[in-house]
């Protein structure tokens, strides 16, 4: 199948999938136990009875809830995500402006598990029963095992109180005015400890992923065969073995991918840092239904998005599935 008809039925496929979420998601906030025009009152100081029938009518809270999914569907087909109840401000716009920074952790995150993950595990798997190969399997549990949030707040005390090198707080310095390089520098250096926090449990899943399937390429055939030729290990490793050993880690790490999208909630409040996590906590606590949906509305988009270049990568690595190899 092209290229063209493969990215054509996935966007099919994708459109329906976003849809179906818009509705499930709507229904299972409304039918959640509270009231958001008493969280709106209530930010005010208290309301009468009819103030509080004008908030719900102002919000649309008074129509059945058909007619709401209804309106809300029409809206958000029209890129129109509603008006927040905390913020009082368009939905898209409060979303967009957190966009930046949550992308901007996560693909640091991402990259930084990806890469040393896969380069600790081929390396622990060229001697799999040597030292190094089992300090990278224990360090790898200890990292799978602990919590995003306690590895933060360790993080935050050891760099906070006892070496405070890093910054444990926001994005950026705010003393700091205009842009240029100066400021590229400290939002990475305020990167370091979210990026490290949120990537290192991921970190661990590929170093012992990477070297399971290094174990199981370097064992077969066309290994010893490249090997009888004479050539060196690092062309055995590096051209022949790690293509088909990072496969599967491609896939997974797009897999993952949303699973980074939530784990940003927990490290983004550790943190401070503003993301839509600090958004959408602030949105649960405020029972602002429409920013709550608006986040995960553009969740799922972001995760479709990865599934779809993941499976195109797939098919970029493995010539055998662009070639029909592979349904």
């Amino acid at each position: 199948m092209k290229i063209a008809a493969i990215i054509a039925q996935r966007l099919f496929y994708a459109a329906i999938l976003i849809l179906a979420v818009l509705v499930l998601n709507f229904l299972l906030l409304h039918l959640a136990p509270g009231d958001p025009a008493e969280v709106i009152a209530g930010e005010m100081g208290g309301a009468t009875q009819e103030m509080m029938a004008e908030i719900r009518a102002a919000y649309g809270l008074d129509q059945p809830l058909h007619v709401q999914l209804g309106i809300y569907l029409g809206r958000a087909l029209q890129g129109d995500l509603g008006q927040s109840f905390f913020y009082n401000a368009p939905v898209v716009g409060l979303i967009l402006g957190r966009l930046g920074a949550t992308i901007l952790l996560v693909v640091t995150s991402l990259t930084f598990a990806v890469v040393i993950g896969t380069l600790l595990g081929v390396l622990a798997a060229r001697k799999p029963t040597g030292l190094f190969s089992n300090v990278i399997t224990v360090l790898s549990l200890v990292g799978y095992s602990a919590p995003v949030f306690w590895t933060g707040i360790i993080l935050v005390i050891v760099f906070a109180w006892v070496f405070p090198i890093f910054p444990i707080s926001g994005m950026s310095d705010i003393r700091l005015a205009g842009g240029g390089i100066e400021h590229v520098l400290d939002v990475a250096h305020h990167l370091v400890l979210p990026a490290f926090t949120l990537g290192v449990i991921y970190l661990a899943q590929y170093s012992r992923l990477s070297r399971a399937s290094m174990l199981e390429v370097l064992g077969a055939d066309y290994i010893r065969t490249a090997r009888a030729k004479g050539l060196s290990e690092s062309v055995v490793v590096g051209k022949h073995a790690l293509r088909n050993a990072i496969l599967p880690i491609v896939t997974i790490a797009g897999l993952q991918f949303g699973g980074l999208i939530s784990g940003a909630v927990l490290v983004e409040t550790v943190f401070s840092w503003p993301g839509l996590g600090t958004l959408a906590l602030d949105a649960i606590l405020g029972r602002d239904y429409p920013t709550i949906l608006g986040i995960l509305f553009f969740s799922a988009v972001i995760v479709i998005v990865a599934n779809l270049l993941t499976d195109l990568c797939y098919r970029l690595v493995d010539p055998r599935i662009r070639s029909g190899g592979h349904k």
